[in-house]
């Protein structure tokens, strides 16, 4: 049985790395081990500088001759048993998978999709009637987050099946995950971020976090930022007055080096601004870090807190700083919370959950399965 792939906003192949990226991997990767063959359809992306009604007319031009491609290279051999398509929303609507599975008579499946109705006037007006048109459509809806599922399931048309499936990760793909973590060589707290450095929410990200750390400059810390992008200059410049506490790395595309900076470090922080729900949580908590962050969007659907870290309210940054403040004068609730975090992910956040979750979603709505392949619960 084959899965047919889409990801309007950035195709698992993309070059540049990124949180998309990851996890529109992680869902073919869960799709090959439930047995599918997984085809990327189409790497066409909607995603558009400029939402103007004639960049639209484009895309739809494009999307246009990609179903008629795809169609023309089905073979008669292999049954499709759905369409599958990652992340939809009104900056990056899919405008080929509800052509397509319409097409081909098979139910068609959306992981990850978010309404809204505030943006159905303004620029982003015809991209948010291009993706409310492909959420009607889809049979099946995977929601990652309680954030994203109110709205869903406000406006969720009777056909349509909505499920939860949180966020989730493969501690295989890395290899210190769940290792016993190294002491800290001095009194001094090993903070850790990861993010790209471009222009938005992650440059406003980084501005309050250069904002809380100065607010703690009498506690003992020191800072290792991974990541780079065109901003990195504005970046820097934003740690000016603590530079001598903060180390910048650059991009660290090899998973091993990652893993280990992960595991070398103590605390995990990151103010997530607007973050749909942040993979790289997920990511640092499998290494047994406590994670701080602001409450935007699904973040409460990735860290615990007061569990396994702790969640400031969006924007304030003398919050977060008390946050901070806090794990770094109690260690012993830090390295608590450290465990219960890698409890966590080990348990609940880890990719055969999230197969199961799909397994009993794709039966509930009627896509074929094929044979089950070993190790994959029922």
């Amino acid at each position: 049985m084959r899965i047919l792939f889409l990801a309007p906003l950035k195709p698992p192949d993309h070059p540049v790395p990124s949180g998309e990226r990851t996890v529109a991997r992680l869902f073919l990767k869960l799709l090959g081990r439930l047995g599918y063959t997984v085809q990327l359809a189409s790497r066409l992306r909607t995603l558009t500088a400029s939402p103007s009604s004639l960049a639209w007319d484009r895309l739809r031009e494009m999307a246009g001759r990609e179903i008629e491609r795809i169609l023309a290279e089905q073979a008669d051999d292999e049954p499709v048993a759905c369409v599958f398509t990652y992340h939809v929303y009104y900056k990056a609507p899919d405008l080929i998978g509800p052509a397509l599975a319409e097409a081909l008579g098979v139910p068609y499946v959306i992981a990850e999709a978010s309404r809204a109705p505030k943006r159905a006037e303004g620029p982003y007006a015809d991209g948010h009637r291009l993706s409310e048109a492909a959420i009607d459509r889809a049979d099946l809806v995977l929601t990652p987050t309680r954030h994203d599922r109110a709205m869903l399931e406000a406006l969720r048309p009777p056909h349509q099946r909505l499920v939860d499936l949180r966020p989730f990760l493969d501690l295989d793909e890395w290899p210190l995950a769940g290792v016993s973590r190294s002491a800290a060589a001095s009194d001094e707290i090993r903070l850790i971020t990861v993010a790209m450095m471009r222009e938005g929410d992650k440059f406003a990200s980084y501005r309050q976090l250069a904002d809380v750390l100065e607010r703690v400059k009498d506690r003992p810390w020191r800072l290792t930022i991974v990541g780079d992008g065109p901003a990195r200059g504005e970046v820097e410049a934003f740690f000016a007055a603590i530079s001598d506490r903060v180390r910048f790395l650059g991009a660290v595309s090899d998973r091993p080096a990652l893993s280990r900076l992960l595991a070398d470090s103590d605390l995990f922080i990151w103010p997530g601004v607007n973050e749909a729900f942040g993979a790289v949580y997920l990511e640092a908590q499998a290494h047994g870090l406590p994670c701080l962050a602001a409450s935007y969007g699904g973040i409460p659907d990735v860290i615990r807190d007061t569990k396994t870290g702790r969640l400031a309210p969006p924007g304030d940054s003398a919050a977060l700083a008390a946050c901070l403040i806090e794990l770094i004068d109690d260690p012993a609730r830090r390295a608590g919370m450290g465990v219960a975090a890698a409890q966590f992910v080990a348990n609940e956040r880890n990719l055969a959950p999230a197969m199961t979750a799909v397994r009993r979603a794709f039966i509930d709505v009627g896509i074929s399965l094929p044979a089950s392949p070993p190790g994959v619960p029922l």
